[in-house]
């Protein structure tokens, strides 16, 4: 079993900047790919990025460009750099972790929330 716990949401203007982090509580050298999802009020969670353990990244249309996920095992950290930040970006954003054998763990969310 895995703990993963979401910080750095909150409230930005429109253009501006946030920094997510996700922290595992144990290693996560054996997570096949690790990921961010979000889901906004009335809407189904969606992929925001995904990263592999080899590095190798994927992003949702509507925020390449504009977000970069990045992961360090030795710190045990998955974070998501998210600039220029639009009022469509507001929801609640989760940390994915899938192992080989297709475990998945979900953390319990962080508000991100864009002003226009």
């Amino acid at each position: 079993q895995v703990q993963l716990v979401e910080s750095g949401g909150g409230l930005v203007q429109a253009g501006g900047s946030l920094r997510l982090s996700c922290a595992a509580s144990r290693s996560i050298f054996s997570f096949n790919a690790m990921g961010w999802y979000r889901q906004a009020p009335g809407k189904q969670r969606e992929l925001v990025a995904t990263i592999t353990s080899g590095g190798s990244t994927d992003y949702a249309y509507s925020v390449k460009g504009r977000f970069t996920i990045s992961r360090d095992n030795a710190k045990k950290t998955l974070d998501l750099e998210m600039n220029n930040l639009k009022p469509e970006d507001t929801a609640v954003y989760y940390c994915n972790a899938r192992t080989y054998e297709l475990n998945e763990y979900w953390g319990q969310g962080t508000q991100v929330t864009v002003s226009s």
